[in-house]
């Protein structure tokens, strides 16, 4: 039988000295500076668009000419390359939810270095907690061994790797490998049964089996409130700081306070995260076809601030419930779930949203006054059914699977009027 690539990676935490801190945090900088240059090039060019060898050539020339460039190494700048190339054939694909590549602000990018090439990486692992791996311009770096990587260890899952990417959060400098194994393709289909799964706030997942999945806060009570005082702190720094002469560098203080209330909402993530992987693999390995809603999610969450002219009702109730349904993260739910049951033979289908939560799955008597919060009760007097409101949902959402939208999670194109090639924008 034919053997398939499946292309994975794997996150490690780095250990790394002020001065290497300081190194990558300038290798991000000028990576970050190096997509904006390309930027200009290529949107503030006559015609077309600028080929892959005028890019290249215009990459050599920068940095021969401008010192600071210097600083990234060459392979990671051709990555840089490589990465907006694909951003932009990402944005022309119909098939694709990519916007159109933009600027990248200093203070909202992650920075993040690419090292394309395995053979640079020279991983080695060091005993049962860590690992080295050689970084260029870096030297030899330990990082957190978690996980056996293909093609390292003796033993260990065949495989290879083909490169990394060193990523910074709240935390410090990680890296990500980029991992390449070989496996039997799946021919059986999974022989588990259907569920639909209706994704909400009060419940986190509900389940057509009228079971639930739910977990607890992200943060403890005591976080909460640390992160509370934070935020009314940096607000204060804030005001402080709008009296200050423009031009004059930030507080440092801010930034400790920004730092602080960055690593409370990095390790909310992070268990939400950690949630998500444990949840969706449990129900990728126990049903067969998973059955969601087609939420457009972005639209959701839009501010109801509106116009000067016009504005908006119920701001302050309508932000709240954008926050909480960002903290759900149901787009990343599904994700998890599509290729985690394409790996067990499964598939994902999504079906359309409108009327799931109002429709009866008994009789199919349709009215929003059948959903009070938590609770449905019919309005059909033939019928007058009662019960958990995500759980009929959910079933309306199973029952649905006949019309579904998409067997892959793909999104229809939505696009077709941004579509414009950077010189007639």
């Amino acid at each position: 039988m034919e053997l398939v690539k499946q292309a994975r990676a794997q996150v490690a935490r780095l250990e790394l000295s002020a001065a290497q801190v300081a190194v990558l945090d300038g290798q991000a900088h000028t990576a970050r500076a190096l997509w904006n240059l390309l930027h200009e090039y290529v949107t503030f060019r006559q015609g077309r668009l600028a080929t892959l060898k005028q890019c290249d050539d215009a990459i050599r020339a920068a940095r021969r000419e401008i010192d600071w460039l210097g600083q990234l190494p060459a392979q990671a700048a051709q990555a840089v390359l490589k990465t907006y190339r694909q951003a932009w054939a990402n944005f022309f694909n119909p098939e694709h939810p990519a916007e159109r590549p933009t600027f990248k602000a200093r203070f909202r990018s992650r920075p993040a270095v690419d090292v394309p090439q395995a053979r640079d990486l020279q991983i080695k692992r060091i005993n049962r907690r860590w690992g080295a791996v050689s970084l260029p311009k870096i030297g030899r770096v330990r990082f957190r061994w978690t996980k056996d990587l293909p093609g390292v260890t003796q033993g260990g899952p065949a495989g290879r790797i083909t490169g990394a990417r060193l990523v910074k959060d709240a935390f410090g400098w990680q890296i990500v490998f980029r991992t390449e194994t070989m496996a039997a393709p799946v021919t059986v289909p999974h022989p588990g049964p259907a569920v639909g799964i209706d994704r909400g706030i009060t419940v986190a997942l509900a389940l057509s089996d009228q079971t639930t999945r739910e977990h607890g806060p992200w943060l403890s009570a005591g976080e909460k409130e640390r992160l509370r005082r934070l935020e009314k702190k940096s607000a204060r720094q804030r005001a402080t700081r709008a009296t200050r002469t423009p031009g004059q560098p930030a507080s440092h203080r801010l930034g400790r306070t920004y730092g602080q209330i960055a690593r409370l909402r990095a390790t909310a993530k992070r268990r939400a995260v950690d949630w998500q992987h444990r949840t969706t693999t449990e129900l990728a390995a126990t049903f067969g076809v998973v059955v969601v809603e087609d939420l457009k999610i972005a639209n959701m969450v839009r501010s109801a601030k509106g116009t000067i002219e016009r504005p908006g009702r119920n701001v302050r109730q309508k932000a709240g419930l954008n926050r909480s349904i960002a903290g759900e993260a149901w787009g990343r739910t599904v994700t998890l779930m599509e290729y985690k049951t394409r790996d067990r033979g499964g598939q994902v289908l999504k079906v359309p949203a409108p009327g799931t939560s109002q429709t009866c799955h008994r009789c199919g008597h349709r009215d929003p006054a059948s959903r009070d919060g938590t609770r449905f009760s019919c309005t059909n007097p033939a019928c007058g059914w009662t019960g958990h409101a995500d759980t009929n949902a959910a079933i309306n959402i199973h029952n649905a699977a006949g019309t579904a939208v998409s067997g892959r999670g793909d999104l229809g194109d939505t696009r077709s009027t941004k579509r414009q090639p950077p010189h007639a924008a």
